[in-house]
């Protein structure tokens, strides 16, 4: 827990910086109370000259920097929350960048060396310039000598020194300013400030570990070994440690480059349709996916291939949530809005004090408009803020994983859009949903409930033997068990004890349960 002084200077500073960006004058002014109407006036004072003249989206952006890199930081993780912060606002997030000067080349070659054990030289032949540097870590471009004598290029991520140990104190000082409202701003509750600096906190000990990221980069290259058109960049696991990642470089074009894709000849409709429909498959079919999406980690390779890098958030969906999102894509294109209500009951997304039928006619409300309209002119974005606006109505509690892939799915729709702005969503979800429904709701899937099912029967029926034998054991030793009682003499105490076959033990315990039950049955009928 920060210290209540530095943390009340933090959240005045933070408030203060904000205001001079003109991030507290953007929000409107109507219907708040005489004090906090005060203080917004006095925030519109405070601005500065040009903040009038600058988007809303590129003030915060500036507010966030200026507080410095824990703030960007969670920025960027609200970003992936619009449950929370409302889809325009995680829109606008969604474009904050780092921008942090690289740290020296000596304290990178010591993190290095640190972690692997080895000197530098010896596991490169040169560590190149700094690409690209962030709050976290910083990548540089490097030359590996393989065993055979060749070379080869990779990317080197290093963690900034001492980040841990400033996140740590920031997040400490993020947990105060959180508390602080949920105490005091009782509009600030329903986004629970506690709870998410509570996850952020857990994500960003995962992502300042990078063995966890190539973790997740090796899991998504397996997943994706067969895919046509998508990949990852490959792990290099001995030149890879806590705050040192080793990948290999990739020879591409960052896709928020447009014109040099064009420029390059690919096919930029194809490339809208690959990148859309790689998301549904990793997400619908492996139930792990690519959570952070965005241009600038995606490359297009020379061979037109998608690249994919930067693993460091990644979703996951368990088999029931990719099942019930197949059913709400199916419900809604049939326009069988009962069925959709019905679900998310059904699946606990809305309180059982809820009216059912009311909760359809507001998914109604959602999906009417949607028919009759040119697919391209539907904003997935559009229609999530939608859905938040039901969500907050109905009391519904946001299922973290279903956020993550709402949140991506605008986002690689949006990506697709940059490169074809007449790109049909639905057309190119189709084939994968389709495919999806079919495999895991069709008739191959129950063809697989059914083979479980008569593989539990026969495992069942393979039990038979053991539960004879122990009702035999039982019928010899009932009228003992009557007579005399049960009873547990040295003997037994220490055959249990030092018998060390698991089976038999358990064995011996369900019989004695058995016979527990049959004495209280004998009893009941014979006094009964």
């Amino acid at each position: 827990m920060a210290n209540p002084v530095t943390g009340t200077f933090a959240l005045i500073r933070a408030v203060y910086v904000l205001a001079r960006e003109g991030v507290v004058g953007s929000f409107p002014a109507d219907g708040l109370p005489p004090g906090p109407a005060l203080l917004h006036r006095l925030a519109r004072l405070i601005e500065r000259g040009s903040a009038e003249d600058r988007a809303r989206s590129d003030n915060l952006s500036r507010a966030l920097n200026r507080l410095g890199p824990s703030y960007v930081k969670l920025g960027q993780f609200l970003a992936t929350r619009p449950d929370l912060v409302g889809a325009a606002t995680a829109q606008e997030l969604g474009q904050l960048q780092d921008r942090v000067p690289p740290f020296p080349r000596e304290q990178a070659v010591a993190e290095i060396e640190t972690t692997l054990g080895r000197r530098v030289d010896e596991l490169f032949i040169d560590l190149g310039e700094v690409v690209g540097a962030a709050s976290i870590a910083q990548v540089y471009k490097a030359r590996i000598r393989n065993p055979d004598g060749s070379e080869r290029f990779a990317a080197v991520k290093v963690v900034r020194p001492g980040v841990r140990v400033r996140f740590l104190r920031q997040l400490e000082t993020f947990a105060f300013i959180a508390q602080f409202l949920e105490r005091y701003v009782r509009s600030s509750r329903r986004l629970r400030p506690v709870a998410v600096v509570e996850t952020l906190s857990q994500s960003t000990r995962i992502e300042m570990d990078l063995r966890l990221e190539a973790a997740a980069s090796s899991e998504m290259a397996e997943n994706t070994a067969d895919d046509t058109g998508f990949r990852v960049p490959r792990i290099d696991w001995e030149r890879t440690g806590r705050d040192v990642l080793t990948m290999e470089w990739i020879d591409g074009i960052k896709m928020s480059d447009v014109a040099a894709i064009v420029a390059a000849g690919h096919d930029t409709k194809r490339l809208g349709v690959l990148i859309v429909q790689s998301f549904l498959r990793h997400a619908m079919r492996d139930g792990f996916f690519h959570a952070d999406m965005h241009q600038g980690n995606l490359f297009v390779a020379p061979d037109g291939a998608v690249v994919a890098v930067d693993m460091g958030i990644v979703g996951r969906l368990s088999d029931d949530s990719k099942r019930f999102l197949a059913e709400i894509l199916y419900g809604f294109i049939r326009r069988d809005y009962r069925r959709v209500a019905e679900l998310h009951f059904e699946a606990g997304y809305v309180p059982r004090g809820q009216d059912v039928a009311s909760f359809a006619q507001a998914l109604r409300a959602i999906g009417e408009p949607i028919y009759g309209q040119p697919a391209e002119t539907i904003s997935m974005g559009h229609l999530l803020s939608l859905l938040f606006e039901v969500t907050e109505l109905f009391d519904m509690r946001a299922r973290p994983e279903l956020v993550l892939l709402q949140k991506t799915m605008v986002v690689v729709e949006g990506v697709a859009r940059s490169f074809d702005p007449k790109f049909n969503m639905w057309v190119a979800a189709e084939p994968v949903v389709s495919e999806y429904i079919l495999n895991e709701l069709g008739p191959a899937a129950k063809l697989r409930e059914a083979r479980q099912g008569v593989d539990s029967l026969f495992h069942l029926l393979r039990s038979t033997p053991d539960f004879a034998a122990g009702l035999e054991i039982l019928a010899r030793q009932m009228p003992d068990l009557i007579e005399k009682g049960i009873r547990l003499d040295d003997e037994t105490l220490n055959n249990l004890a030092t018998d060390k076959r698991s089976s038999v033990v358990m064995r011996l315990i369900a019989q004695w349960i058995i016979a527990l039950s049959l004495m209280t049955i004998a009893v009941g009928y014979t006094f009964g």
